[in-house]
């Protein structure tokens, strides 16, 4: 089974399946064609995490595929550089070469395919080699982000936000205008980076021509990236870390990302019958939002990088915390203001896939350029545009997110996975900057408590909550409440409820990000799969 954001690519995961290819094989060809038809979301310049059920050792693990700030750049010289008239923005910028770390993505796919691999990693790139180089035809959704993307580089480029945008014209553009639906696209340089990677391994991408490509666009623009963070570059396996809810074992990984909130509003919401208060009622919407707001209050203050601040997850994860947090909830208003906790004492634009084969291995993987498509640079001749993860940094020299070099900065894109009775259940994702806890956290609910399958549990109506402190901003806490916006599919009684218990309530079609899931029947093995209603993505099995 296979269940991705394109149908393309759903369809080589499939194929890499029926040539023998592990999941993970299959995950890899997948994220490599996605890269190519879907470069609004993802791409080799960009970061990769992913949870792995594997059959052999009878357990999740983890690995944290993201790239770290340039080692040449102190803070206090960031601070200096995106300084106007002696007056220091209260965030790093989105775009341009200040935004920019190391890829990680690539570096991620060797890793992964090293341990758990069948095909070659040649095999694995082909088919995205081929679509490259002959095409494929662009979707409405993809068609109308390009299209966006071109708008948006093209102003910031006029306001010298963005050190150059030739490259990114002669990548993405066609006669001047960006490709549109039912338009065949092709990436020849995307093609030959590719095979370069297929001919060459990870070090062609991180000790190579490509890095050298790179370091030499870098210097041109004026950027502090350099070869160096690139020879220096790995991946890391990590514990994935665990709450129980109601039974079920949900399973996300550790910061640098903000998985742990998720993990945080199931465990203050395991103390409300949600079951009886009915899918959709005001008293549901209500708990969910205000655990949203209690989770991310945390999520500003503690989370970031441990390798350069303690971070505390046990204390964050801890049923007396979860107990002490959910006390501050009322039931009849909702929360104008909300402080982190203390849990010591108590001892964001992205895909995702999912991937499961005949021998159980299940991968849940998720990969990002991170907001806009990118920091809007793209390498000379590479095809593909390098991220702005580093926008997520915080200026504020004793935040923890704090920017430094060579660390990693605050993740918003986090896998997820579901087990029951230390067997695997759920493989899903939810991406969309911090909707992504909020939704993990509404599909669990959904098919725990509501009772729905795994493709209803994507297609429910969705809320977001929007306003809470962010962990990369030097701005005033939230103070006002912030914004509940809810999608359409939620009954007016409920919504003139939620207002008058003090929620700002607003019916918009985003952003509720997207979904993809793949369970698996622990007595038959039968894998039953999920995609978002609201992209183009396809769920598909044999």
């Amino acid at each position: 089974m296979a269940a991705t954001s394109h149908p393309l690519a759903t369809m080589i995961a499939i194929d890499t399946l029926r040539d023998g290819g592990s999941a993970v094989d299959a995950a890899i060809a997948a994220n490599a064609a996605l890269g190519l038809m879907e470069p609004t979301g993802c791409g080799i310049g960009g970061d990769l995490f992913a949870i792995v059920w594997d059959p052999k050792a009878e357990k999740l693990v983890g690995l944290n595929a993201s790239g770290r700030a340039p080692m040449g750049q102190t803070l206090a010289q960031l601070r200096q550089r995106i300084s106007k008239d002696g007056q220091l923005p209260a965030e790093i910028p989105n775009w341009g070469a200040v935004s920019v770390t190391v890829p990680g993505a690539v570096d991620g796919w060797f890793t992964l395919h090293e341990r758990y691999g069948r095909r070659t990693m040649a095999q694995n790139l082909a088919p995205a080699i081929a679509y490259a180089r002959n095409g494929f035809p662009v979707t409405q959704l993809i068609g109308h982000y390009l299209g966006r993307s071109l708008d948006a580089f093209t102003k910031l480029h006029g306001r010298g936000l963005i050190e150059e945008i030739d490259n990114y014209r002669a990548t993405f553009v066609i006669d001047g205008k960006a490709p549109s639906e039912g338009q065949i696209f092709q990436n020849p340089q995307l093609a030959t980076t590719y095979q370069r990677i297929a001919e060459g391994g990870r070090d062609a991408f991180y000790t190579g021509k490509i890095a050298d490509t790179i370091d030499a666009y870098m210097q041109r623009i004026g950027g502090p990236l350099r070869k160096a963070d690139f020879v220096a570059h790995r991946s890391q396996w990590v514990e994935p870390v665990s709450v129980n809810y109601r039974g079920y074992d949900v399973w996300e990984l550790p910061p640098n990302g903000q998985g742990i909130a998720a993990l945080q509003i199931l465990n203050v919401l395991e103390g409300f019958d949600l079951a009886s208060m009915g899918f959709g009622s005001a008293d549901h919407i209500h708990v969910m939002a205000e655990a949203k707001k209690l989770a991310f209050a945390d999520r500003a203050r503690f989370y970031a990088d441990p390798a350069f601040a303690e971070v505390p997850v046990a204390e964050l994860l801890s049923d007396a915390y979860a107990t002490k947090r959910r006390g501050l909830i009322d039931l009849n208003r909702a929360a104008l203001s909300v402080d982190p906790g203390e849990p010591k004492l108590e001892r964001g634009d992205t895909i995702y896939l999912t991937v499961a084969d005949a021998d159980g291995m299940m991968v849940s993987l998720i990969q990002s350029n991170y907001r806009g498509m990118g920091s809007g640079l793209v390498p000379d001749g590479l095809g593909f545009m390098l991220q702005d993860r580093g926008a997520l940094f915080s200026l504020d020299a004793d935040h923890p997110n704090a920017y430094a070099p060579k660390k990693r900065p605050f993740h918003t894109i986090i896998p997820a996975f579901v087990s029951r009775q230390g067997k695997p259940w759920m493989s899903f994702g939810l991406m969309g900057g911090g909707m992504q806890p909020q939704g993990h956290a509404q599909v669990v609910v959904n098919m725990v408590d509501f009772g729905m399958n795994v493709q209803e549990a994507g297609d429910a109506a969705r809320w977001h909550h929007r306003g809470s402190t962010q962990p990369y901003v030097t701005g005033k806490p939230m103070q006002d409440g912030g914004v509940l916006q809810l999608e359409s599919g939620f009954a007016d009684t409920t919504i003139s409820e939620l207002r008058t218990r003090g929620h700002h309530v607003e019916i918009t079609t985003g952003p509720f990000g997207g979904y993809q899931a793949i369970v698996r029947d622990p007595a038959t093995g039968v894998y039953w799969g999920a995609s978002e209603m609201r992209k183009d993505g396809l769920a598909l099995g044999y």
